[in-house]
């Protein structure tokens, strides 16, 4: 039986961490009159999270990666001039260069107090943030297949993401330091690759019912099938300050879920390798970034993550037309280009430091930069127009 097109709607959920202008340390207790005022202007797009110096938007379910784009814009906006008055500042940054996690207190509500309770030291390191990626899947099986394909391709998108260098005023030697923290947590990591939505469905009952869980949103998978809504939820990647960075990796998303599920269609599917070589790459892209490559599977080699990304264009060049989002994909050579946000933070830092600069001035003029990208926004777009959705 065919499988009818799915919507291939995108939704995009952003973090961010609260900054006083003035120290540029985080806000451990920002005012509830932020939040409440976000939520006034935002409404249902705004949340607390589990830290009370963190803030999460999300857009809406989008029709188009321009749709999302300006949704973020909108959203990133409208937090950076609220957070603003009470002299904060919003910072998308997956870690704070020199903040203290020990200094931070979790949310008081019951999903948060459980998880601190739960988890313990593990919960309260999580001074992190990152970007998540929602798109309509809407046949379950069709769902998880994906789910088993798509991991070979995440950390290509992590690396072109990475925005964590520093953790508690040390370089650590990592572009994404923020997953050697989420890796702390249970059920993180390469999703299992599921025989049937059935199978994945009994996983989960079974977790449940052992107590284990509360249902599957505590499921902290690079990737996963949302709890939520029915989409396939990428959940790997840093959050990046310049929001077109963000747009473009989002986009490169998407395209890769159509090109597999047109290779579904084709009665094909990409091939599968044993989830410790993907995790190989997965660490290359958390080390390095974009700057050191990764393995290339079939060769055997390493190959320059400039190669594999006009691979990874070549393969989803119909998609991207499709979507109408060929500028969002081609945008990753800019991101090589110029570096990384990790790559750019870690260049601001040495500059400051070889003019003399001490490392508190260094790492406040991180901070600094990070501010200035995240709330330094690009005007909307006119929406384009995409083709109607086939059955296949």
């Amino acid at each position: 039986m065919a499988i009818k097109e799915p919507s291939f709607s995108i939704g995009i959920e952003e973090e961010y961490l609260l900054v006083d202008k003035d120290s540029r340390d985080l806000a451990p207790e920002p005012p509830p009159a932020l939040l409440a005022k976000a939520e006034e202007a935002l409404r249902g797009q705004v949340s607390p999270e589990f830290l009370r110096s963190q803030i999460e938007v999300g857009t809406r379910v989008c029709k188009s990666v321009q749709e999302a784009r300006d949704e973020l814009v909108h959203l990133r906006s409208t937090v950076g001039r609220i957070a603003d008055e009470f002299g904060l500042a919003p910072i998308a940054s997956s870690t704070h260069p020199f903040a203290q996690w020990q200094s931070q207190h979790h949310t008081d509500k019951e999903r948060y107090n459980v998880l601190a309770k739960d988890l313990q030291h593990v919960a309260r390191r999580l001074v992190i943030c990152g970007m998540h990626v929602h798109v309509g899947i809407e046949d379950d099986d069709l769902r998880v297949d994906l789910l088993g394909q798509a991991p070979y391709f995440l950390p290509h998108l992590l690396a072109l993401s990475t925005s964590s260098p520093f953790w508690q005023g040390n370089q650590t030697g990592l572009k994404s330091y923020r997953l050697s923290v989420f890796d702390e947590l249970p059920r993180t990591g390469i999703p299992h690759n599921f025989s049937s939505y059935s199978e994945y469905e009994r996983s989960v009952d079974l977790m449940v019912s052992a107590g284990l869980i509360e249902d599957a949103t505590k499921i902290w998978w690079d990737m996963r099938p949302s709890a939520r809504f029915p989409t396939l939820e990428m959940r790997l990647t840093d959050v990046c300050p310049l929001v077109e960075d963000g747009v473009c990796i989002a986009a490169l998303y998407l395209c890769i879920l159509r090109m597999l599920y047109r290779l579904r269609r084709q009665n094909q599917r990409w091939r599968h390798y044993p989830p410790f070589l993907v995790r190989e790459n997965r660490w290359r892209a958390q080390r390095y970034g974009i700057e050191q490559g990764m393995v290339d599977f079939g060769k055997g080699a390493i190959v320059p993550f400039a190669h594999l990304l006009e691979e990874l264009f070549e393969l989803v060049a119909e998609d991207a037309a499709y979507f109408g989002c060929v500028a969002e994909v081609k945008h990753a050579r800019t991101i090589l280009q110029r570096g990384t946000s990790a790559d750019r933070q870690l260049a601001r830092y040495e500059a400051v430091k070889a003019l003399g600069g001490s490392e508190e001035a260094a790492l406040v003029a991180v901070v600094d930069e990070i501010v200035e990208e995240t709330v330094t926004l690009p005007e909307t777009k006119k929406q384009p127009s995409r083709p109607k959705a086939k059955s296949a």
